[in-house]
C-alpha cells in the first residue's frame, strides 16, 4: 500500500500523450448516448418503419464492436498501439461523415450503414486505449490510471444524452404530429419535414466527426511511449494463454455480464419511471431523463472517488465492496415502493462506475504484449449489452404491455421484478472479484 502510493499513476514525462489517449474516452462516451435515442428518433421521422427495424440501430451499433474487436487486436500486435488509434479515428470519422449523404438520400440502410463503419472505429480505439492506458506506468498504478481515463467516458455520455434531447429530440418536427396527422400532410411537406428532420439528426455526427479529425490530426503528430515486446508470441500462442488464464477468461464473462447490467438499468429506468406515473397525477409527473442524467452524474462522481481510493484500496477488495451495494440496490429497486425504489436505481450507477476498468484492469495484469489480443475479448464483451435487456423486456411482456399486468408474489409488479437480472449480473461481478482476491492472496 505504501509503495504504491508514492508511485505516480502517470509520469510527468508520458502526460500529454496520456490526456490525448484519454480524450478518446471522452469522444466514445458522446458516440454511445448520443446513439442510444436515435431508435425512438428514426420511428418519429420514418413512421414507415417498425419496432424491430428502428431497434436495428442499436444492432447496428453493437455489432461493429463484436466484429471488428479481434481485427483491431491483431492490427495493432503487427504495428503499434498509435497505428491502431489513428485507423480507428479514421473509421469513426468515416462513419460520423457518412451520416450527410445518409440525410440526402434518405436511406435508412445508409444510416445503418454509418453506423457499423463508426462502431468499427469505436471497436479499435476501446480495444487500443484501455491496455495502451494500462501500460503507460507501473504496473501496480495500472488500473487506478486506466480508472482515471474512463472517469472521463461518462463525461462525454452526459454531452452526448444533452446534444440529443436538445439538438435532436426537441427539434424533430415530425415529433409535433401524430401519426395519423403526420400520414395525412401533403405529400410535400411530409417530404419536407422529412429531409429536415434527417438533416438534424446527422448534424451532430457530422459535427463529431469534424472534431474526431481534428483530434486524429493532433494525435498524428503526437510521439507516444512505445509498448510491448518486440518478438511477440504468434497468435495461436496467444490464444493458448489466454485461455489457459482463468482471471482473464473469467474476466471475459464478467465484462459481458456487467455491460449487459450497465444497459438494462440506464434503458428501463424509464419504464421504471412510467410505473411510477400510472400512480401519479399530471401535476406530479416525473421526468425519465433527469433521473437517467442524475445516475449518469452519480456514475461519474463514483469514477472520481474510485480513482482517489484505490491509492489505499486493493482494486478487486473495492470491487467486491461496490458489486454487494450494487446487489443491495437492486433489491431495493425491485422492493422498494414508488420513489424510494427509483432513487435505488439511480444509485445502482455509483456502484457501477469502477467496475468496467477494473475488470479490465485485472483481467490484463502482467500480461504484457497479450495484453493487445487480451483486449479484444473484453471489447466483445460489450455484447452482453445487446443480448440481455431483449431477456428484461420479455420479463415486462409477461402480462401484456403494461408495466404491471403481472405482479410475482402477489406485491412485485413485473417492470419491477425484471431487475433481477441486474442483480443476477451483479453477483457474477462480485463472484470474479472475490476469486481474484483469493489468487492474490
Amino acid at each position: 500500500m505504501e509503495t504504491s502510493a508514492k508511485i505516480p499513476v502517470v509520469s510527468r514525462k508520458i502526460l500529454f500523450p496520456f490526456i490525448m489517449i484519454t480524450s478518446l474516452f471522452f469522444l466514445w462516451g458522446i458516440a454511445n448516448d448520443l446513439t442510444n435515442p436515435m431508435v425512438s428518433a428514426f420511428k418519429k421521422v420514418m413512421p414507415e418503419l417498425s419496432n424491430f427495424e428502428a431497434a436495428l440501430v442499436q444492432l447496428a451499433f453493437y455489432g461493429g464492436y463484436g466484429t471488428m474487436a479481434i481485427p483491431a487486436a491483431l492490427f495493432i500486435r503487427k504495428y503499434s498501439y498509435k497505428s491502431g488509434i489513428m485507423l480507428g479515428l479514421v473509421l469513426y470519422a468515416i462513419g460520423a461523415l457518412l451520416f450527410y449523404p445518409a440525410a440526402s438520400y434518405q436511406e435508412y440502410t445508409f444510416f445503418l450503414l454509418s453506423l457499423y463503419i463508426l462502431t468499427f472505429g469505436l471497436a479499435f480505439l476501446e480495444t487500443t486505449s484501455n491496455p495502451y492506458i494500462l501500460s503507460m506506468g507501473h504496473k501496480k498504478t495500472a488500473t487506478q490510471r486506466l480508472n482515471l481515463s474512463q472517469a472521463f467516458n461518462p463525461m462525454g455520455s452526459l454531452l452526448g444524452m444533452l446534444v440529443a434531447q436538445v439538438f435532436v429530440i426537441e427539434a424533430l418536427r415530425s415529433d409535433d404530429y401524430s401519426l395519423e396527422a403526420y400520414n395525412a400532410l401533403p405529400a410535400a411537406e411530409a417530404a419536407q419535414i422529412r429531409l429536415n428532420d434527417l438533416e438534424v439528426i446527422s448534424g451532430p455526427y457530422i459535427g463529431l466527426g469534424i472534431l474526431v479529425l481534428v483530434i486524429l490530426l493532433i494525435i498524428s503528430f503526437t510521439k507516444m511511449p512505445s509498448s510491448g515486446s518486440d518478438e511477440p508470441m504468434s497468435v495461436k500462442s496467444s490464444f493458448q494463454k489466454l485461455m489457459q488464464n482463468k482471471r482473464y477468461y473469467e474476466g471475459v464473462i464478467a465484462q459481458a455480464f456487467y455491460v449487459g447490467a450497465q444497459i438494462m438499468c440506464w434503458t428501463f429506468i424509464y419504464q421504471y419511471v412510467d410505473h411510477i406515473n400510472e400512480s401519479l397525477p399530471e401535476s406530479q409527473q416525473l421526468t425519465a431523463t433527469w433521473y437517467n442524467m442524475a445516475a449518469m452524474v452519480s456514475f461519474l462522481t463514483g469514477r472520481w472517488i474510485c480513482t482517489f481510493l484505490m491509492k489505499f484500496i486493493n482494486a478487486a477488495r473495492l470491487m467486491l465492496i461496490f458489486a454487494l451495494f450494487a446487489i443491495l440496490f437492486s433489491a431495493g429497486a425491485i422492493l422498494l415502493p414508488g420513489v424510494l425504489g427509483l432513487y435505488s436505481l439511480v444509485c445502482i450507477s455509483i456502484t457501477m462506475s469502477l467496475m468496467f476498468p477494473t475488470i479490465y484492469g485485472i483481467a490484463l495484469k502482467d500480461m504484457g504484449d497479450e495484453a493487445k489480443l487480451g483486449s479484444a475479448g473484453l471489447v466483445m464483451a460489450i455484447v452482453g449489452g445487446a443480448l440481455m435487456p431483449p431477456i428484461q423486456a420479455s420479463i415486462l411482456d409477461w402480462g401484456g404491455p403494461g408495466f404491471s399486468d403481472v405482479s410475482v408474489l402477489g406485491f412485485i409488479p413485473e417492470v419491477k421484478f425484471s431487475f433481477i437480472l441486474p442483480l443476477i449480473c451483479f453477483v457474477v461481478v462480485g463472484a470474479y472479484s472475490f476469486r481474484s482476491i483469493r489468487s492474490e492472496d
